[in-house]
């Protein structure tokens, strides 16, 4: 058991009989009064984002998560298929399950799998990934009603904002953490 005050984003923790993953932590002080923790969980299994205060003395189980390797394969509707790069079993995950980074897989892309006693929970996005810009409008000089830049579609289908040099067929670095355009690659 851990106090509730230990905990950060990307903590995993047991409440409830359920496997949460903190998504957002915060820690607020109040006049006269004990210090409240605000948190935003996911629920490892569904998806479903719930928001708990706990008390700073409060004890939560925190849940070991271990890390593995697994590639992209494809995805089917709304279920995404990967392959444990160590055992070679393949497996499915929801969009609630891998959350935002969705628009940004690719097939063949390894990342990593957070696991809890065999159970895959969440998965780990790198910080950014290289994309292809499939569809934008050619940036004139002039046009600056835009703070200099554009939306570009890339080819997962994700939509960013790009600079006015970025022409189709370029590619770039997106960070997944926040979605925006970081540099052209190569």
């Amino acid at each position: 058991m851990i106090d509730a005050g230990e905990l950060r984003k990307g903590a995993a923790i047991e409440l409830d009989g359920s496997i949460y993953v903190v998504i957002e932590y915060q820690h607020v002080k109040m006049q006269q009064r004990q210090p409240v923790i605000k948190l935003r969980l996911r629920d490892a299994r569904t998806g479903n984002v719930a928001e708990r205060n706990l008390q700073s003395g409060d004890k939560v189980t925190p849940v070991f998560l271990e890390h593995r390797p697994a590639q992209y394969l494809y995805s089917d509707g709304d279920l995404y298929h990967f392959m444990d790069n160590e055992s070679y079993e393949q497996f499915a995950l929801t969009d609630a399950q891998i959350g935002e980074g969705t628009g940004y897989l690719k097939e063949g892309m390894v990342l990593e799998i957070l696991t809890s006693k065999g159970e895959t929970i969440a998965v780990e996005m790198p910080i950014s990934v290289e994309l292809q810009v499939t569809k934008t409008d050619p940036g004139f000089k002039g046009d600056r009603a835009t703070a200099g830049t554009k939306a570009a579609t890339l080819e997962t289908g994700a939509t960013v904002q790009v600079p006015l040099f970025i022409n189709e067929g370029d590619v770039i670095k997106v960070n997944t953490r926040t979605g925006e355009y970081q540099e052209k690659a190569g």
